[in-house]
């Protein structure tokens, strides 16, 4: 069972963004993350999100806590996600 940490790709379950992915980029408290898409690659605003309402997956990016949008689409073309992203 994957984990809920800061990198993570996972699936929104809930919400007018339901069934895409997001990427978690920091553990706000035991209830809830902030996610982003990002926007321009998935459609997922920056938002928090309850832990109930996501999907974590087994992929992984390797990002610092709090990344921009900008990092997290340069982390997802460098390690070569971007098919995981969109499929």
């Amino acid at each position: 069972m994957p984990a809920i940490e800061v990198g993570r790709i996972c699936i929104k379950q809930a919400g007018r963004e339901c069934c895409t992915k997001c990427v978690i980029i920091d553990v706000m408290d035991k209830s809830f993350v902030l996610v982003t898409g990002p926007k321009k690659l998935t459609g997922v605003k920056r938002r928090r999100v309850n832990i109930n309402h996501i999907l974590p997956i087994e992929d992984k990016l390797d990002i610092k806590r709090g990344a921009s949008d900008d990092e997290v689409s340069q982390a997802i073309e460098a390690q070569d996600k971007l098919d995981v992203m969109q499929g």
